[in-house]
């Protein structure tokens, strides 16, 4: 029996002091539009009694609430933070056309431009919503060609006579010259997008008329259009012989025809138009944008990284024939040191890694005058606006005023120390009375005089 009891006394007290082990706490649960902070990703296991921190995921902002969660009794109190989607409004009027907001205006949303009927878009036709508002070039919307330009038919008249400009609907009939013949609809019309209907006519040498041999067509030194290369060989052509143009490297035709005719002899005029190469946008940067000289051949786009962040990888991409030469940069946040710790002065808050731009660290003393900023700031450079400020005993000593005694007896005094001083009998006190210790080890706002009394005797 006197062993049973024993027995039960030692189980008794292993109960009792398992019972005030403290029981741990797993991984933290997740919550919706947040996320834990990297530093405690890795950890498997939490003390009772362990703080935790969140933030917000990206693209969202904290609303209200608390960043910590405590393990307590092995449960996690509940998350009080909440984070909204960052958003950036309404983006302006877009004259003769408008904006298309395809779903919400947060982070990272687009917004798509639509011209009105006969208009066409100029530009990038969408926006992006970032940190810093709305992102892009604000498109336009510019009046459709409704006119045609005159029909160049070598060697014929038409029934217009020197009219340059046609309007949508205008017709005009076509005659050949004296030893040509008409091939092709002697009327058309100027239809829409400023194309005539049905293609112009051309006058052939009639078979009677004796035909005349061209030379290698020439064409303007400053011409973007190049003859191919299958004629590059040729030195003659026969009357009615076509040749054909391509546009030089970084252009593409956007109207006229690419050949030139051989007619008893002459070349006719090239009508090919070239234009430049649209390369469109250059990529979207994360915490910073692309500034473009233009989105077409022999344009470039420089990323410009938003406040407090530094560049990674070539700044300028280049509209090339084949579109955007390199690859996207990327900007990361500038990430700033621990605070400096060389400092017997505490921080008033504490503030989880990482320190990134503008991140503020307030001190403050325990015991002391603070010497130095009390404030410091991760700078964009990534470096702190100031070194860590410290703490420092201020002392005054005794106050020097002949013919005047004062409160309290001791060699020092204390910052924010403050004694009266009095003068002793016939004397006279100028300066203030009472006096404090300052931060500067000087007695504020200075010591007094006593000097002797005037006497005046009658006679």
């Amino acid at each position: 029996m006197r062993n049973v009891g024993w027995n039960l006394l030692v189980l008794s007290f292993a109960f009792l002091a398992s019972a005030q082990v403290p029981n741990g706490c797993s991984a933290p649960p997740k919550y919706p539009n947040s996320r834990l902070l990297s530093k405690y990703t890795r950890v498997q296991k939490f003390s009772s009694g362990q703080k935790v921190y969140h933030d917000c995921a990206e693209g969202f902002t904290p609303a209200r609430g608390s960043r910590v969660v405590q393990c307590v009794g092995g449960k996690w109190t509940h998350l009080t933070l909440k984070c909204e989607k960052r958003s950036c409004g309404y983006v302006g009027d877009l004259p003769n056309g408008a904006f298309q907001y395809k779903e919400n205006t947060f982070l990272g949303e687009k917004i798509y431009a639509a011209c009105n009927e006969g208009y066409t878009l100029k530009g990038l036709n969408y926006m992006i919503c970032k940190k810093s508002g709305w992102v892009g070039e604000l498109p336009s919307c510019v009046e459709e060609k409704a006119t045609c330009s005159s029909p160049a038919v070598a060697n014929s008249v038409n029934s217009t006579g020197n009219v340059t400009v046609h309007r949508v609907g205008d017709h005009v009939t076509f005659t050949c010259s004296r030893g040509f013949q008409l091939a092709g609809a002697r009327h058309i019309a100027c239809g829409p997008g400023g194309l005539w209907q049905p293609q112009p006519p051309r006058c052939h040498p009639s078979p009677e008329k004796e035909t005349l041999r061209c030379g290698v067509p020439v064409t303007a030194r400053d011409s973007i259009a190049n003859l191919m290369d299958k004629y590059a060989a040729m030195t003659s052509f026969t009357s009615g012989d076509k040749v054909y143009y391509t546009c030089a490297i970084g252009y593409v035709p956007s109207g006229g025809s690419r050949y030139r005719r051989c007619v008893e002899g002459k070349w006719t005029p090239l009508l090919l138009k070239c234009e430049r190469k649209l390369c469109g946008s250059a990529g979207e940067i994360i915490n910073g944008l692309f500034t473009y000289t233009g989105v077409e051949f022999g344009d470039t786009a420089t990323a410009v990284c938003d406040e407090g962040h530094r560049l990674v990888g070539r700044a300028t991409r280049n509209c090339l024939n084949k579109g955007w030469d390199g690859r996207v940069p990327a900007c990361e946040a500038v990430v700033c040191a621990e605070p400096p710790a060389a400092t017997n002065a505490e921080m008033t808050e504490l503030q989880e890694p990482p320190y990134t731009y503008r991140t503020v660290i307030r001190y403050r003393c325990p015991a002391g005058t603070l010497i130095g900023q009390r404030n410091i700031w991760c700078t964009e450079s990534g470096t702190w606006s100031d070194p860590a400020p410290k703490c420092k005993d201020i002392t005054c000593p005794a106050p020097k005023v002949a013919n005047a005694y004062w409160t309290g007896g001791q060699a020092m005094y204390k910052d924010q120390d403050t004694i009266s001083i009095e003068c002793y009998a016939g004397f006279t006190m100028t300066g203030p009375s009472t006096v404090s210790c300052g931060g500067d080890g000087q007695w504020s706002p200075g010591l007094p005089k006593c000097t002797p009394r005037r006497t005046y005797w009658r006679t």
